[in-house]
C-alpha cells in the first residue's frame, strides 16, 4: 500500500484515513488562509473532538458525533464551531469521494442553546464603570478598554491591528482580518479616544499598534490572563468580559 504525508502524519490512503488525517487535508484546503482568529476556532473545535481523531472517518456515523456534541461539555457558540468544522469535513470528503453521506447535517445542537455550562452574562459597562476608566487613562492598558468600548471592534482585532492599516489624520483604520466577511471594514476613531491611538502609535516599536510592556505584539491569552484580568481585579470589575465592549458600544450607540 502507498501513504502519503499530510501535515505531521504518516497516513494511509484517504479513503481508510482518521478523522484526523481528513481534519488537516480539510483545514489545509479550507481554512489556513482564513484569519487568525477562524484558525483558533477550528483548531479549538478539533481539539473538543478527540475521542473521534483516531476513528476511521468513513466508519464515523450521526451517533458518533453526537455524542461528541452531547458530552463534550463545551457551551453553545463552541458547539456550533464544531458542527461547522464537521460541514467542511464532510465538504471535503464528499469531494474527493471519501464518504457517500454527510452526516454532519443530522447533528443536533439547539438543545444545548439553553444550556451554556460557561455562560457568562455580557453586559454592557455600566456609566459608573465606565467612568471608573476614563479616571484611570494615565495607565495605557486601562485606554486599551476604551479603546474597545468606542469602537466596538472584537478584541483581537485591536490586539492585530497593525499600524499601517491606521490613519490617524483622517481618524479611521482598516479592519483586514476578521472572522467574517462583513469584518472587513473601515472604522471611525471618535475624538475622545484619538489621544489613546496616538499615544500608542507613537509607544509601540512593533508592527500592531498595542503590544506588551517589552514591547511584543499581543496573543490573545496573554492579553486576557495577564492585562485583562489583573486590571478588572485592580478596581473590582471581574465580571466583565473583553465581550462586553461589544455590547457597550451597541448600547451607546443605541443611546445617542
Amino acid at each position: 500500500k502507498t501513504t502519503k504525508k499530510i501535515g505531521v502524519y504518516l497516513l494511509q490512503p484517504l479513503h481508510c484515513s482518521h478523522f484526523n488525517t481528513i481534519y488537516q487535508a480539510t483545514f489545509k484546503e479550507f481554512v489556513e488562509h482564513r484569519s487568525r482568529s477562524s484558525i483558533l476556532a477550528y483548531n479549538a473545535s478539533f481539539s473538543a473532538c478527540e475521542e473521534l481523531h483516531r476513528m476511521i472517518f468513513k466508519d464515523i456515523k450521526v451517533i458518533h458525533l453526537q455524542k461528541v456534541i452531547d458530552n463534550c461539555g463545551k457551551n453553545y457558540p463552541t458547539l456550533r464551531k464544531i458542527k461547522v468544522m464537521f460541514n467542511q469535513m464532510y465538504k471535503y470528503a464528499l469531494k474527493y469521494d471519501l464518504v457517500t453521506k454527510d452526516y454532519s447535517d443530522f447533528v443536533e445542537i439547539a438543545k444545548h442553546k439553553d444550556k451554556n455550562p460557561n455562560k457568562i452574562d455580557r453586559n454592557p459597562f455600566s456609566k459608573e464603570a465606565i467612568d471608573i476608566l476614563w479616571d484611570l487613562t494615565s495607565d495605557r492598558y486601562y485606554q486599551i478598554i476604551l479603546m474597545l468600548i468606542y469602537t466596538g471592534v472584537r478584541v483581537s482585532e485591536l490586539l492585530e491591528l497593525k499600524k499601517e492599516d491606521i490613519n490617524l489624520e483622517k481618524q479611521y483604520f482598516d479592519v483586514k482580518k476578521s472572522k467574517t466577511e462583513n469584518g472587513i471594514r473601515r472604522v471611525p476613531i471618535a475624538d475622545c479616544i484619538l489621544p489613546f491611538f496616538e499615544n500608542w502609535y507613537s509607544y509601540s516599536t512593533t508592527e500592531t499598534l498595542l503590544c506588551t510592556r517589552d514591547q511584543k505584539s499581543f496573543k490573545y491569552r496573554n492579553y486576557y490572563d495577564s492585562y485583562w484580568l489583573p486590571l478588572f481585579e485592580q478596581i473590582g470589575l471581574k465580571e466583565y468580559t473583553p465581550h462586553c465592549t461589544r455590547h457597550t458600544c451597541v448600547s451607546l450607540l443605541a443611546e445617542a
